[in-house]
């Protein structure tokens, strides 16, 4: 049996080798999932590890990309360089999620899920129209990309190793949190609350811990995203992003951090790939997702203990 560690290795230099032999178009969708790759693992936080429905993700997501945006283009003259910021992004990101996480501590399935879908679609609102701070539909342009001295990540290529950087922290911190106490207390929540709560488990700040670390891997990406598109503007924080990032995690396998990485890597490559039959390629998405439904409806790779959990129920 190969050891795991020697296995890691490989597919780790397999994964810096790519841009060379890919190119610039795929290397760029390589970092487009990269992207969503970040945001998985942090809803996955929220949904898969403490069970939490939240639909409102992209406000963070929002959150992060404006917070850099406006301090490093010609909106107010100032540019903040992107290393500094960075934190500031993913500070705010989880203030949001903090704010989120507040009113709907006592909320739970249906409900919770509507009111964090609500969330999502205020602060686009907000966006699109606070005219005299985010400059409304126009967006924000000429965004600073980020620099090292006289370095500067201006390439599909430079951008695939930084995005690379930002999942692997992010899978990292992911990990250390799924097998932590917290992390235990957020699997106990998530089966049973009231349960959770008699083990003498804070229900109230679990939960707020799940929105507000969950929110900052959004605060991430968004800062990421905001610097390598050079330009956003608030339809890039749509609905249809929040929902993309929970089929990924739904078909990668909710849960586990492999499974989400792989639900990236077909949800968001694989409408590249059906690029040539375009008015078939929304067809054949649809068709994976009922197929995954039907037939595997853990997900690609579901965690261990979904795994087991969904076999007791059957």
């Amino acid at each position: 049996m190969v050891p795991t560690k020697v296995y890691l290795g490989t597919l780790l230099l397999v994964v810096l080798l790519l841009p060379p032999l890919l190119g610039n178009y795929w290397t760029q969708v390589m970092g487009d999932i990269g992207i969503y790759i970040m945001l998985g693992i942090g809803l996955n936080v929220v949904i898969g590890f403490a069970g939490l429905l939240d639909l409102g993700y992209v406000a963070f997501f929002g959150i992060g990309a404006y917070s850099y945006a406006l301090l490093a283009s010609p909106q107010y003259g100032i540019h903040i360089p992107f290393w500094l910021m960075l934190p500031v992004c993913i500070a705010l990101a989880a203030l949001g999620g903090t704010l989120l996480g507040i009113p709907v501590l006592k909320l739970r399935g249906d409900y919770l899920a509507i009111v964090t879908l609500g969330f999502g679609e205020i602060i686009r609102i907000v966006l699109n129209n606070l005219d005299p701070v985010t400059n409304g539909p126009k967006g924000l342009l000429r965004i600073d990309p980020p620099t090292i001295g006289n370095f500067t990540v201006d390439s599909p290529m430079k951008w695939y190793y930084m995005i690379l950087a930002g999942i692997i922290f992010s899978i990292f911190v992911a990990d250390r949190l799924n097998n932590s106490r917290l992390g235990r207390a957020w699997v106990a929540m998530r089966e049973d609350q009231d349960a959770a709560a008699l083990m003498g488990i804070n229900i109230l700040r679990t939960k707020l811990l799940a929105f507000t670390i969950g929110a900052s891997f959004a605060g991430i990406g968004g800062a990421i995203f905001a610097a390598r598109q050079g330009s956003i503007f608030p339809e890039n924080f749509g609905i249809m992003v929040s929902i993309n990032v929970l089929c990924l995690i739904i078909i990668g396998g909710m849960g586990s951090i492999t499974g989400v990485t792989l639900g990236a890597i077909v949800l968001i490559g694989l409408p590249e790939v059906l690029r040539d039959v375009q008015e078939y390629r929304m067809l054949a998405f649809g068709g994976l997702l009922v197929a995954m439904m039907i037939f595997r409806p853990t997900g690609f790779i579901p965690s261990a203990r979904r795994k087991m959990e969904f076999k007791k129920e059957e």
